[in-house]
């Protein structure tokens, strides 16, 4: 959307009267669910040609190259309305239900919205060939009952959540849908202290399961150096209720915290990754349709 100028959110078009307000009936919402709301058009002074009315996620991330400042991404446009002419003083509502992708980052963590998280329905309204206006509206997304349960298991096991961030490009090895992924990230528990100091969490979520992709870190700071490692663990979304969280999340993370050591030591060190980062075999490939199978308490394999 470069370079268009663009109708501010809730408000109106200069030199026409021409307004319209974006309602959510409610801002928050979880990966896999429909937001539902609608848009409201009023018209101005004279008739005006409405081109188009598109919806939109938007979102900001880190740089993959590690850069400062943030790249504004926006995903998941869905196209509400066609081309209609607005009568002078009429009201049209178009309502709309957008379908959240399930890679949907979360931005309320513990009960709390990150604000370095923002994310936001963009509305684009195309009145004209050189007026293509747009606003955004806040939107909450909360965990998944999943999700939710991961993080809370951690915050029992001892761990500290340090950050939570989205960062531009994919994990190697994993199927994404999205050009960015989430990474919360924790110091680690003094129960596992010791082969790594930090741990971070990527959630990718399906109609189906959670997969959980876990980073491990030990940063060497005389050297100036560090070292990563990848493990990925897979749950359904129909165990959620079901399930030891405590017993499923602490085997999980001493698997992990075995294969970092492994790769730390130099055992079985897997190929050299664009992303540098080192595992203790080839990263895990879903079978062709079918995603990552794996049980909870199990490592994501083929």
């Amino acid at each position: 959307m470069e370079g268009r100028p663009t109708v501010l959110f809730g408000g109106e078009s200069p030199g026409t009267g021409f307004a319209v307000r974006t309602v959510l009936t409610n801002p928050s919402t979880r990966p896999g669910l429909d937001l539902p709301g609608r848009v409201r058009m009023v018209g101005g002074e004279f008739p005006v040609p409405v081109g188009h009315v598109v919806l939109g996620l938007v979102t900001r991330v880190e740089p993959a190259d590690g850069s400062d400042g943030y790249l504004e991404f926006e995903f998941a446009r869905v196209r509400v309305a066609g081309a209609v002419v607005l009568e002078p003083g009429e009201r049209r509502d178009v309502a709309f239900a957008v379908p959240m992708p399930w890679e949907l980052p979360v931005t309320v963590v513990n009960g709390l919205p990150r604000l370095n998280l923002p994310m936001a329905l963009r509305t684009e309204v195309a009145l004209g060939p050189d007026l293509d206006r747009g606003g955004l509206t806040g939107v909450f997304v909360h965990p998944l009952p999943s999700q939710e349960r991961i993080m809370s298991t951690f915050d029992s096991l001892g761990f500290t959540l340090r950050q939570v961030g989205l960062q531009q490009g994919r994990l190697p090895g994993v199927r994404q849908t999205l050009p960015f992924h989430q990474k919360i990230g924790y110091w680690a528990a003094p129960l596992y202290a010791g082969p790594f100091t930090e741990i971070e969490l990527t959630f990718l979520a399906g109609p189906r399961a959670l997969e959980v992709v876990f980073a491990l870190d030990r940063r060497l700071a005389l050297a100036g150096a560090s070292h990563y490692s990848l493990t990925r663990f897979r749950v359904p979304h129909t165990d959620v209720d079901h399930l030891n969280w405590v017993e499923v999340v602490d085997s999980w993370v001493r698997h992990a915290v075995a294969r970092h050591a492994a790769v730390r030591s130099g055992a079985r060190e897997g190929p050299a990754l664009s992303e540098s980062v080192n595992t203790n075999r080839p990263p895990d490939l879903p079978p062709e349709g079918e995603g990552i199978t794996g049980t909870a308490g199990g490592e994501g394999g083929i």
